[in-house]
This record gives structure tokens, C-alpha cells and sequence, in this order.
């Protein structure tokens, strides 16, 4: 019995030192995570559906925490794949990898990275080897929604055909009763309607006057300006249309894009139809078409028979009186654009230009300035993110542009930064205007800011001057012994500050406008030394 217990004790003995030494030799043969690792190197890979990285080399990470990550990038015609092994509890590229749970590796693109890029995380090994870069279940999902919305789509498209094939009738009706003879046909397109919700009728109808669904009748006349993306021309209402006999608008300007240049025309579209826009210093905007036949979209405003501010300097001298009302009026422009309240302070979206420039400001009858050409405006919505704030773009005229735009280091996380480079470009066309003052003493030619390089300077130019030299154009000290003058010199030069943070904001510059009011009614109001016919309307080639 004794011995059947001592063998017994043995044998259990052993059986659970094997145990225990298999547990041992199972940690110590545990291998950690086995990722694909090479570094940077082309690929055929185009970034559709599922590619394979074509990297040889295996790695075993050095941590067990770390996850295999691929990354594919485009630049230009260059694409490149790299693999890595990396710990998600750190950042990598500035990025927090946020999928490495997953068995597969899903490719998400990451904006703002310098080039197209796409990256993906995987907790399997070597799971990074094959990457997909638009998951099958996505496309299930998107199927089974489309399948399950298209009843209800077609449900709406008969409604609203329906409803709209009513109204042009109706419309046509009460037109061919208003007019005389049969009524005209504009079969060929019809007018975009631009409704904005939540703003009164009245604000509604200042910033939309064609609300027929039927092209305005207009008779063109002679072409005014060009530009790089539309063409502007002097235009006729003809005898009955409602925009004429309603608002007393016989003569229109007409800016026209090529079907190539919809995004252009959309932008400026969208500034123009907001009805908070609707401001005395900024043109007057009626309506916006699209001519199918011509393949074409219209613009339509008030015509500005002074034209533009560079060709009206160009041509006459001013007197302080002159500066000070077209001086006044564009900063009281530019604040309108900038604020975020309305004059009865509701609130509203402020609004960047980012091109301002004289050939971009018109001169009304009254000689005060408005504000045209919204192509490249921006609006300064809070919502926008950062990256959506970058990609749009290094945008303006060369010679205008504020330094930190010239050299693309615009603080994109503050919205200011956008009203400050407008400023910058103000400061220049503030003066322009004194320069072509006869309170200076012996006023030259007219000459552009920066008159010293070529006609249409380079980013790369403008960068010497402004940059590397600090320069900026020459105020002579001749220009100081007028008190208003004076005033203005040291607006502008607050105004183009090197530091962004340093500068006026224009509703400052309008208010200090208004402190020389008492000059303006002491000052003799000479008129201005006119060389050409007034009606001119010249639009700048950007």
C-alpha cells in the first residue's frame, strides 16, 4: 500500500512539473505581432477597391501593443505605399490611429496631409499586407438605402414636376395678359431661383428681382470688361419686363462664364444671394441665369457708368472731398462684408473678399465705391473646419496680396486672419487714391502699388518686395502737410502692418473716416478734373 502511494505522489509530481514547464515554454515561444515593414516605395496601387502593399519583409514588432499600419499616398503622379509597425497609443504623422481593432485594413483618407493620403490600422498579423479601400458592407448599406429610397424619390420628382409644370403655366398666362402681342419665348432655359430661407420677403426681393421662372428679356450691348473667368457687358432690359417697370432698372451689366467656368459663377452666385449682403457699398445684385442655348450663366446687376476705381483714377484727379467719399464709402464696405450683425444687428455669415483691388470696386454717380467681383470671396462660417479652410486655395492678385498669404502661412485657426489680409489690400487702394489727390501738392500718372515691377508681378516678385525687403509704396512727406491727409497715411499704415494681429479692422478705418468728416465740410468741393466720358466700365483682367 505504502509503495502504491509513493508511486502515486511521483507520478503527480511529474504530471504537474510537465504542466508547468509546458506553460513556460508556451510563454517563452509566444511571438509578438508580425507586420509588413518596408519603407517608402511606389506602387501600381490606383486607390480602389483592394490592393496588396508588395512589401517582402515580415518584422516582428517590438512591442506588443503595436499594430500594423499601411499607408498609400499620391502626390502629382507619384503613389507610394509604406508599412510600419506602430503603437496606437502614440500618434504617427500627427494622426491617432483610431481602426486598429479591426482584422482588416480599411483605408480612410486624412485631409490637410500635403497630398492624397489614405491610411489604415489592423490588430491581425501581417493583416496589412492587403488593403481595401471601399468596404463591401459600405456598399451593401449604400445599396439597400438607395433601393429604399428610390420610391420615394420618384414619388417627389412627380410632385415637384407637377407643381412646377402648374406655375410656368399660370406664369405664362399672366404674362401674355401683362404684355402686349404674343409672348416672348424663352423655351430655351429658365432662371435660377434663388430663394433664401429664413430672411424677410422685402430683404428677399432686393437680392432677387426675377422671381418668374422665365429669362429676363435683355438685349446686350456692347462689351464693357474681361476677365479670366467671365466676360462683362452693358446690357438693355427690354419694354415689359417686371424688373423694369417694378424697380426702374433699364440698364443692367451683365457678367457671363462659359459652361467651364460653373464653380466660378456658383461661388458669386451664392456670395450675391444672400440678403444680408445687400449693403449700399456693395453692387447691386438682381438675379442669376442659366442660358442652356448659349451655353452660358449670367450674373445680372445694376450698371455703374463710372466703372472701376483704377480706370477712374486713371483718368481724373480728386480732390479731398473725392478721397474722402470714395475712401469713407470702401471702408464702410469692407466693415459691412467683415461683420458678423447686420445694421439692425441681426446676425449674419461675415464675408472675406480676398481680392480686393480698385479695378474691383466700382464708382457710383455719387462717387462713393462699391464693392464687386465675389469670385474668390469666402464665407467665414464657424463651422469650417480647418481643412476645409485650406483647401481653399492661395487665392488674389499678386500685387494685393497681404504677406502671410504671399508666403501661404495664413492662421487658418482663426477666421480674422481672413479679414486681416483683406484689410492689407484695402491699405493699397486707400492709397492709390491719395496718390491721385490734388491735396498733395503735384500729383504724377497714376500708378499701381509696387509700380516699379511689371504690370501683372508674380507671387514669387511680390515675395521679395514684401517679404524679404518689407517694402511698401512710398508715402513722400509732401503727402502729410494736409491734416486729412495725414489722417489717412496713418490709417493705411496701421493697415498694412507686417503682423496681422497689429492691423485695423475696417470698421475702424470707417469710424476714423468719420472723425474727418469736419475736414470734408471745411475743404473746398472742387469738382474732380475729368478726362474721358463718364460712362466706362472696365472689369480688370485678374
Amino acid at each position: 500500500m505504502e509503495l502504491l502511494r509513493f508511486s502515486a505522489f511521483w507520478c503527480g509530481t511529474i504530471l504537474f512539473g510537465s504542466i508547468l514547464l509546458g506553460d513556460t515554454e508556451a510563454s517563452i515561444m509566444k511571438v509578438k505581432r508580425l507586420c509588413k515593414f518596408c519603407d517608402v516605395q511606389a506602387t501600381t496601387c490606383t486607390g480602389k477597391g483592394s490592393c496588396k502593399v508588395d512589401c517582402e519583409i515580415t518584422s516582428i514588432c517590438p512591442h506588443d501593443e503595436d499594430v500594423c499600419v499601411s499607408i498609400w499616398r499620391k502626390k502629382d503622379d507619384n503613389i507610394t505605399f509604406d508599412t510600419v509597425c506602430h503603437n496606437p497609443a502614440q500618434k504617427l504623422y500627427g494622426l491617432i490611429l483610431e481602426d486598429y481593432n479591426n482584422s482588416k485594413c480599411e483605408m480612410k483618407e486624412r485631409k490637410g496631409m500635403g497630398s492624397q493620403f489614405f491610411i489604415c490600422s489592423c490588430s491581425e498579423d501581417e493583416c496589412n499586407e492587403h488593403v481595401f479601400f471601399n468596404s463591401n458592407m459600405d456598399s451593401q448599406v449604400v445599396a439597400v438605402i438607395l433601393v429604399s429610397l428610390v420610391p420615394l424619390l420618384v414619388m417627389a420628382v412627380v410632385v415637384i414636376t407637377s407643381f412646377y409644370c402648374y406655375r410656368v403655366y399660370r406664369q405664362r398666362q399672366a404674362s401674355s395678359r401683362r404684355k402686349k402681342g404674343p409672348p416672348l419665348d424663352f423655351s430655351d432655359a429658365h432662371a435660377i431661383m434663388i430663394d433664401d430661407e429664413g430672411s424677410d420677403s422685402s430683404s428677399t426681393l432686393a437680392n432677387n428681382l426675377n422671381h418668374n421662372t422665365e429669362l429676363l428679356p435683355i438685349e446686350l450691348d456692347v462689351l464693357v470688361g474681361k476677365g479670366r473667368f467671365a466676360e462683362v457687358y452693358k446690357a438693355k432690359l427690354k419694354q415689359g419686363s417686371s424688373v423694369s417697370e417694378e424697380q426702374g432698372f433699364e440698364t443692367v451689366a451683365i457678367k457671363i462664364f462659359p459652361y467651364e467656368e460653373y464653380a466660378s459663377w456658383k461661388n458669386e452666385k451664392d456670395i450675391f444671394s444672400d440678403a444680408d449682403l445687400r449693403h449700399d457699398n456693395v453692387l447691386h445684385f438682381l438675379t442669376a441665369e442659366e442660358r442652356k442655348v448659349q451655353r452660358q450663366y449670367w450674373l445680372i446687376t445694376a450698371y455703374q457708368p463710372r466703372g472701376n476705381l483704377q480706370e477712374y483714377l486713371t483718368h481724373h484727379i480728386i480732390n479731398w472731398h473725392d478721397l474722402w467719399l470714395l475712401g469713407s464709402s470702401l471702408a464702410r464696405g469692407v466693415a459691412h462684408l467683415h461683420s458678423d450683425h447686420t445694421s439692425c444687428g441681426r446676425y449674419k455669415v461675415a464675408i472675406a473678399h480676398r481680392d480686393i483691388k480698385s479695378s474691383n470696386i466700382l464708382v457710383k454717380n455719387d462717387l462713393t465705391c462699391c464693392l464687386c467681383d465675389f469670385g474668390l470671396a469666402l464665407r467665414l462660417d464657424n463651422t469650417l473646419s480647418v481643412d476645409e479652410l485650406a483647401n481653399s486655395g492661395q487665392v488674389g492678385t499678386a500685387r494685393y496680396m497681404a504677406p502671410e498669404v504671399l508666403e501661404s502661412r495664413i492662421n487658418l485657426e482663426n477666421i480674422e486672419s481672413f479679414k486681416q489680409a483683406d484689410v492689407y489690400s484695402m491699405a493699397l487702394v486707400l492709397w492709390e487714391l491719395i496718390s491721385r489727390c490734388s491735396a498733395i501738392g503735384e500729383v504724377k500718372e497714376y500708378e499701381p502699388p509696387f509700380g516699379n515691377l511689371r504690370e501683372h508681378p508674380c507671387v514669387e516678385s511680390m515675395k521679395d518686395s514684401v517679404l524679404r525687403d518689407r517694402g511698401r509704396p512710398e508715402i513722400p512727406n509732401s503727402w502729410i502737410n494736409h491734416t486729412g491727409i495725414q489722417m489717412v497715411c496713418a490709417s493705411i499704415e496701421d493697415c498694412w502692418d507686417h503682423d496681422p494681429e497689429a492691423r485695423l479692422t475696417a470698421q475702424c478705418v470707417a469710424e476714423r473716416f468719420d472723425d474727418m468728416e469736419y475736414l470734408d465740410k471745411l475743404s473746398d468741393r472742387s469738382d474732380s478734373e475729368e478726362k474721358i466720358p463718364e460712362e466706362i466700365f472696365v472689369v480688370d483682367e485678374k
